[in-house]
């Protein structure tokens, strides 16, 4: 799925997410600093990127070795669960226009 918008401010933009976005992988781009941070703190997905491809969001290119599965759901585990596995993680990814090749 790919929703894709284009909005006047940072509130539109993350409206936009909450409504449209998938919780997996969103991006901004922006020559705000201030708006990109604003940006990585409001979003709450597993991957968040900042003026890069969201090609960049993969378990090998965020150095975790060969993606051997994906979720979108916060909690994955099945059966006895301990402190890992009720625990997610948030990549950020900030980028000045790289794509992946």
């Amino acid at each position: 799925m790919c929703a894709v918008g284009v909005v006047d401010d940072l509130p539109a933009a993350v409206r936009h997410i909450e409504r449209y976005g998938s919780s997996h992988t969103e991006a901004i781009v922006t020559s705000d600093e201030r708006a990109a941070a604003r940006f990585v703190d409001s979003i709450d997905s597993s991957t968040v990127i900042v003026n890069a491809s969201t090609r960049f969001a993969d378990g090998g290119e965020l150095g975790l070795g060969a993606e051997i599965g994906v979720s979108t759901t916060r909690l994955h585990a099945y059966g006895p669960m301990g402190a890992e596995e009720l625990t997610t993680t948030k990549f950020v990814v900030l980028g000045e226009g790289q794509v992946r090749t």
